[in-house]
């Protein structure tokens, strides 16, 4: 026997097995990427246990005849534009997005209700289900004026309770581009228009109420005054400011004449240069 062709067969040997350790490696072991979730599908043990936990993100070994589903477990959105009906039977337009994850606790029952596939199956039908739901309740020009916060309410509560239902996390609800018949708009932009002038034409008459109030109040004030001030004045002291003044007029320098008693109730005149 040729011993020279032992090593050759021995490293052919190891390359044997090395090649099968590669093959086989990933048979036995897997890797769950960050963001993810991975289920074991025992292929002999009954399939998925929807009460044993997920696993994380990691390396991890599994038997060779088992499978992985992994599921991506971070924050996703579904976005639909979506037609409906008022309540009145008029048309409106939106754009939906809705922000959701999997519940990672039910990550065995979403796989086995309802599969990777869960977008398709739930989010996209109940998005159109509720929200049909709850713009039928309201006239379309109730859709942009206070009733909109009460709209956005509705709709993300009773989407909540439906994805729940199914294993489904909601985050968030946004609701835009609200497009609603162009006739509709018109009129409902000519309506606002008229209340802002009826608005404006209240407040131009409350103002000038205000003023007029403002000016019968002044007169009254102009009234009093003078009914005080007449109550005060008799003609003895207008005769005697008279006296008063006479005599500060004569005792300036100026060339004048005095006749006392000469005027009108018996007030002096002052006759001057001229």
């Amino acid at each position: 026997m040729d011993t020279s062709s032992r090593p050759l067969k021995l490293v052919a040997l190891v390359s044997g097995l090395f090649v099968a350790l590669l093959v086989s490696w990933s048979s036995f072991t897997f890797t769950i990427p960050s963001g993810h979730a991975g289920l074991i599908f025992r292929t002999f043990s009954g399939g998925i246990d929807p009460t044993e936990a997920p696993i994380g993100q990691g390396f991890h070994f599994k038997a060779p005849w088992d499978r992985i589903s992994v599921y991506e477990v971070r924050q996703k959105e579904v976005q639909q534009k979506l037609d409906l009906l008022s309540s009145n039977l008029l048309k409106i337009q939106l754009d939906m997005t809705v922000f959701h994850e999997p519940v990672i606790e039910d990550l065995g029952l979403l796989e086995l209700e309802r599969g990777r596939g869960y977008e398709e199956m739930v989010i996209i039908p109940s998005m159109r289900s509720v929200s049909r739901e709850i713009f039928a309740k309201y006239l379309p020009e109730e859709i942009n004026t206070s009733k909109r916060e009460e709209i956005q309410n509705g709709i993300e509560e009773r989407l909540r309770e439906k994805l729940a239902a199914n294993y489904i996390q909601l985050n968030d609800v946004l609701i835009r581009n609200i497009r609603l018949p162009q006739t509709l708009e018109e009129a409902i932009e000519r309506k606002l228009q008229q209340e802002q002038e009826s608005l404006e034409y209240e407040f131009r008459l409350e103002k000038e109420t205000k003023e007029a109030e403002r000016k019968r109040i002044e007169a009254k004030g102009i009234r009093d005054f003078q009914e005080i001030v007449s109550e005060g004045i008799s003609d003895e002291l207008l005769r005697w400011k008279g006296i008063e003044a006479t005599q500060k007029l004569a005792e300036s320098p100026n060339s004048k004449v005095v006749v006392v008693g000469g005027g009108k109730d018996g007030l002096p005149i002052i006759l001057g240069n001229n």
